[in-house]
Order: C-alpha cells, then structure tokens, then sequence
C-alpha cells in the first residue's frame, strides 16, 4: 500500500521560523517527513544549515519558508512608503480615511534637530494638523446635509455612517510627517532585501527603522539577515542618477494630462486569446497565434467573452491576461497614490514627494467654509517645501500634504488592471482613487476595445463626474 496523503501545520508557535526554513529546505534530499526533520533540529543545527547553504552558498529560495510577523509603530507615513516598498509581502497599515490624527502625531526628522529651520517645520506640521482639525467638524456638518439623520437612528449610529465620508475630505491635509502603524507579514528572504534598502536610505527616520526591525528581527532570525548592510549599488545609483535626470529635466513641470497611456501592446488581445487556446490545447503557440489572427472580428469577439463574461465580481481572471502590457503616466494626489502603491504586482515607478504639481481641493473643504484655512495651510507647506528642499529635498517631503500632486509611472498587465478596476471603481473607494481607476479603464477600453469592455466596473459614473462632483480644482 502506498503512504497515506499527510497535511498538517508546522507551528510557529513551537517551531522557530529558521527551524521551519530547514525542515521544508531538507524534504529535498530527505526521505523523513516534515515533523520528523523538523523534531531532529535544534536552533544551532538550523543556524549551521543556514550558515552553509543560504548564506554560504546562496540558496536563497530556502529563507522564504521563515515568515515573521512584525509590529511597526510610530513611523512616518514617509518611511511607510520604503517600507510598504516590498512586493512579496503583505501589509495593514493605519487609515486616514477611518481613524482620526491627534494635533502633535507628526515626525521630527533628526536631521533638523538644533537647525535654524526646526522651527519652520514644526510650525508648518502644527498649522496643517491644526487646520485638519478645524476641517473634521465643520465637514462632518457639510455632509450631514447629503446623509441626514435616518428616523430613530442614534448619534453613534450615524456617526460610523458618515465617518469616511468626511475624514475622506479632511485627510487631505495630512501631511507625510504623520505617524502611522503598519503590520507587517514578510519572509526572510524579502526581509534582507527591505533592510538592505532601508538601510541605504537618504533620510536617518528609515536607516533607524531599518536597524530596529533588523535588532527585533533578529531574535526569531538570527541568522538570514544577520549579515544585511547598506547596499552600495542602491545608493550609488541614486546618487548618479538623481544628478543626471534632474539636469534634463524641462522647467514646465504642471500636467499636460494628468492620465496617459504612454505603452501599449497593440497585439496583446491577440496574445492573451492565443495563450489561453495553448493553456489547454497541445499545439504550438504560433500555431494559435496564427488562428487568432486570421479569425474574423466577431470570432475573436466570441472567444473573448467566453473568457471574460462569466467572471463573477469577486473571481480572478486566468494568468493569460497577464500577456499584455500597458504604461501609464500618472498624476495624483498623494492621498490616492498611498492606495495605488498597495497594488503591488504592477511595476510602479513614483517620482519624489514634492509641492511641484499642484495641489487638489475637495468640493467639500468649499461648502464647509473651510476653503481659505485650507488653502493656507497648503501654501505655507509650499513654502516651507521649497526652504527645506534647498538643503535636503528628501527631507523636504516630510510638510508634503495628501492633497500635493505626485507623478508616478505605471506598468501593468490586463489581469493587474482588472484587479485595480474592480476594487477601487466600487461606491466604498475614496473618490480620489476612483476617479484613476475610471480614467485608465477608460483608456484601457479604448485600445484593447475586445477585452477591455469586459473590465468590471460599475456604471453610474464617470471620472468626469467625479471630477465634477468631488473637487473644486485637482491642480
């Protein structure tokens, strides 16, 4: 009789992640089982197995079986961005758009400490939170007038109703400095490589919390990442390169079009069909690219939807979509672009955190009187942007505002695309984010007009709209 089939979890809770690593490392050349390695091992034979292969000859792959689990608290929404920067990982971090920030959680770099523009900063950080919380009642009662009261619903009640729908406003104001906690699920092979760019990092806030989660780190890990360092290719093509672009870069830096598709595949619907016909045929894959091609528009349009059409909302589509590339160049508050840089299997390339671009004003800030405080308190983190950037334009991002402008490159799949569509096109998505998601569907839709009018959003709004509705300017 052959082995009975066995699954059973190996437990973090009793096991070491270095000791888990090994166990499933050793099944390679072991006939025992898991737990009978895993009962086998001690922390130093892990710690001599690591030695060896992963760290002495590069089996990397092995230190992904060590997962830890790390509490981050109190850093910047700034080093949230270096940190959240992994994309083999999974993060939850603190929402501006449910919770509510006290008037002193904000950063001070250490860079400014005993410096002439200390007092700078910390007036601008206390102007913008001051303003926030002038905003946060005088919005909430703005938007009592589209959600009144329902009868015999109480204070609380309404409360947790309308919450988002004016904090959704008001965070526009917060600016970078703004501490936040993030938790953090992350193997130890993509740790080394979140270190290694933590530890290489222009600003003294996130080579600190790079050192930190290293020292806590170390206690479940104490060997995989017990050599990571500051990488000298990182911070030497930084340095190189930042030189070099900023030299060419032209002096008219406002948007021409906020959204542009600047790449496309104009094959790729030829390619995702011909690559699901080779996922479950047996032919060649010129063979069905050469079909696909010579069929009639309405064939081709008959296979897409029997692709697409029976997606339901909460289904993934087939890897196949992912034969297709489309670029974008976008603009976009930096409230909205913290919800982008969350989908991370799309290749995302952000520009520095700057006041260059303009800022955003909700529709919101106007009709609860809050437009002039508003605006003054953007146009004094400009100024103060533009001071600090003189010294240290890293540093400077720190009194950068949600509602500031930021440009970011966008590299994605069809599949990726639907991802972004189908969740944040949604009612519940801050209308920031859904007015991007609208527009590249709409783009998306234009080139790839097959396949793209499948893209699950729903109807009932344009970006235009959003536009319309939501803001009094975007620039």
């Amino acid at each position: 009789m052959p082995p009975e089939r066995q699954i059973y979890l190996l437990n973090p809770q009793e096991l070491p992640p270095e000791t888990i690593a090994v166990a499933f490392a050793k099944t390679s050349r072991s006939p025992q089982s898991f737990n009978q390695i895993a009962a086998e091992l001690t922390n130093e034979k892990s710690s001599e197995f690591h030695e060896k292969w992963v760290v002495g000859y590069g089996h990397a792959s092995v230190a992904e079986h060590a997962v830890l689990h790390i509490a981050v608290e109190n850093i910047s929404r700034l080093a949230v961005e270096t940190l959240e920067s992994s994309r083999l990982a999974s993060y939850t971090e603190k929402s501006t758009r449910y919770q509510k920030w006290g008037k002193d959680d904000f950063f001070l770099p250490p860079e400014l400490i005993n410096h002439p523009l200390n007092q700078l900063y910390l007036d601008t950080c206390q102007q913008l939170m001051d303003t926030y919380h002038q905003a946060l009642p005088a919005v909430r009662e703005a938007v009592s007038f589209y959600f009144p009261r329902q009868a015999g619903e109480g204070e609380a009640a309404w409360e947790r109703r309308v919450r988002s729908e004016y904090v959704d406003v008001c965070r526009f104001l917060l600016p970078a400095a703004c501490l936040a906690n993030v938790g953090v699920t992350m193997n130890a092979r993509n740790l080394e490589h979140s270190l290694n760019k933590m530890l290489s990092h222009p600003l003294a806030e996130v080579r600190q919390m790079g050192e930190e989660i290293k020292h806590a780190a170390l206690q479940q890990a104490p060997t995989l990442i017990k050599y990571v360092s500051p990488n000298a290719y990182l911070i030497k093509t930084r340095q190189d390169f930042t030189e070099f672009s900023l030299a060419l870069s032209g002096g008219d830096q406002q948007a021409v079009d906020w959204c542009r598709l600047v790449s496309y595949d104009p094959h790729s619907e030829i390619r995702i069909l011909a690559g699901v016909l080779y996922r479950f045929g047996h032919g060649s894959y010129t063979d069905y690219l050469k079909y696909v091609e010579d069929l009639s528009n309405a064939e081709r349009c008959s296979l897409a939807q029997k692709l697409m059409e029976p997606l339901g909302k909460f289904d993934i589509p087939l890897r196949e979509l992912e034969h297709s590339t489309f670029s974008f160049d976008v603009i976009l508050d930096q409230g909205a672009y913290f919800e982008l840089k969350r989908h991370r299997m799309m290749t995302q390339t952000p520009q520095a955190l700057t006041t260059y671009l303009g800022y955003a004003v909700p529709r919101l800030i106007r009709e609860a009187a809050m437009e002039t405080a508003y605006r003054n308190a953007m146009i004094t983190a400009g100024v103060t942007y533009t001071k600090l950037a003189q010294i240290n334009p890293d540093l400077a991002a720190y009194v950068v505002p949600n509602g500031y402008n930021r440009r970011v490159l966008l590299t994605f799949n069809l599949r990726s695309a639907d991802h972004l569509i189908n969740l944040r096109t949604t009612p519940s998505a801050h209308f920031s984010i859904r007015r991007v998601a609208r527009r590249i569907a709409e783009e998306i839709r234009a080139c790839a007009p097959l396949l793209g009018c499948y893209l699950r959003l729903p109807p009932g709004e344009t970006w235009q709209e959003i536009d319309h509705q939501h803001f009094v300017q975007t620039f």
